[in-house]
């Protein structure tokens, strides 16, 4: 056994934490590790491997429902590329739609931040429309 490694080691090289290896396992994720007489889990350098995969995709923003298709095609040598590219083209889509979001969360905050005098006057523009009054946000369009 010693090529194989404790979930900690596992952990280390992976770049994922234990608790998640533990869910991946427990989701079908990854394959069951192999056991010991006492128990433990021990990952050999395939699972090791696969997990860094997992880390990688997960940094890239893809979901565990993209992230088990994208191991089943990178297990299966025989896979047609174009499936892969589908799934990074969406995720790409994702991505560009969350940064939109993201650049007009922006823009609402610059523009609020903008018009709140900053000093012992307790009128707020920010507040108000966190309250619920949109005429500040309106007001901008």
């Amino acid at each position: 056994m010693k090529s194989v490694v404790t979930i900690r080691e596992a952990a280390a090289r992976s770049g994922v934490s234990a608790k998640m290896i533990r869910h991946y396992e427990s989701i079908g994720l990854i394959a069951p590790p192999i056991r010991a007489e006492n128990n433990y889990r021990f990952y050999d350098p395939r699972l090791i491997h696969e997990l860094g995969f997992i880390h990688r995709a997960r940094e890239l923003g893809f979901s565990i429902a993209d992230i088990g298709a994208l191991l089943a095609l990178w297990r299966d040598r025989n896979r047609p590329s174009a499936e892969v590219k589908a799934i990074a083209l969406s995720q790409i889509a994702v991505l560009e739609a969350k940064a939109d979001a993201l650049r007009a969360m922006s823009a609402t905050l610059r523009h609020l931040a903008a018009h709140c005098h900053g000093d012992d006057r307790p009128d707020c523009p920010i507040l108000e429309n966190l309250a619920g009054d949109q005429s500040i946000t309106q007001s901008r369009k």
